[in-house]
């Protein structure tokens, strides 16, 4: 067999294993979904009205804002759900799991592999749940071709592939779960102080830089441009380009813990 093969095949059993695992313990991802289910229904139906008006729209009528509240829900559903992959990498790295896996003959990438596609493949069963209740109370997408569709699964995609190789080397550097869960808080906090809830420009001012140069702007104003039609600008290649640097960055920050000595 050759060692492509058994990389796949060794991927494949650590994705299994994770897949049970969260089959297991469906409370932590059903935690980390309600955050951005709640800020919908939230935004929607308690400050729907005054956030319509304020982004130009009919305070009665709370279509437009919920055009724009959606593509930024969507990014932070990705940025709560990959949190759950620095808890569980945390847990297998406390409970010796991991250590027990250096010893054994099996590919060593597999590992983390196994880890960053479930948590890919949970980020997708979250996104189809947030989506279908942001169908149901009025989002729609009508003017966006099979191009651009297509575009916007790859940003997903991407974005995902990203925030969850920046969890796993979380979940590697951290003493515990409970600080795996405190250090990948950032992920669910940057989005709350993006353009997913109001424009940059309702921001204070001395505010708006913060907002503007973080990774879930450009993500959050690429996506809104493909589903809507809005101008996006600049913002299409500096997210790619926020990508993959946090693509990189977790791969090799992950890689380097796990291949490290223990002590």
């Amino acid at each position: 067999m050759s060692a492509l093969s058994l990389a796949v095949r060794d991927s494949n059993t650590m994705l299994r294993r994770n897949l049970l695992h969260a089959r297991r313990y469906p409370s932590m991802t059903l935690n980390l979904l309600l955050t951005p289910i709640m800020l919908l229904l939230l935004f929607v139906y308690v400050f729907g009205g005054v956030m319509s008006a304020g982004i130009g729209g009919s305070g009665a009528d709370r279509s437009e804002y919920i055009a724009y509240l959606v593509p930024g829900l969507l990014m932070m559903t990705i940025g709560s759900t990959v949190i759950g992959a620095a808890i569980s990498v945390s847990m297998d790295m406390t409970e010796g799991l991991v250590a027990r896996f250096r010893t054994m003959a099996v590919y060593r990438g597999s590992v983390l592999v196994g880890h960053v596609v479930g948590s890919a493949l949970q980020v997708l069963a979250s996104l189809v749940l947030v989506g279908a209740i942001a169908v149901a109370i009025g989002f729609r997408s009508t003017d966006a071709t099979a191009l651009e569709w297509l575009a916007a699964f790859g940003l997903v995609a991407l974005f995902t592939v990203a925030l969850t190789w920046i969890a796993v080397g979380m979940g590697m550097a951290s003493p515990n779960p409970e600080a795996a869960g405190n250090m990948a808080m950032p992920l669910i906090l940057l989005p709350l102080i993006s353009s997913a809830f109001v424009p940059v420009d309702a921001i204070p001012g001395w505010f708006q830089p913060i907002a503007e140069y973080q990774p879930f702007t450009p993500a959050i104003e690429t996506l809104r441009g493909l589903l809507l039609g809005t101008e996006i600008g600049n913002n299409g290649w500096i997210a790619v380009v926020w990508c993959v640097g946090l693509t990189v960055l977790g791969y090799r920050w992950s890689t380097s813990l796990f291949n490290r000595d223990p002590k």
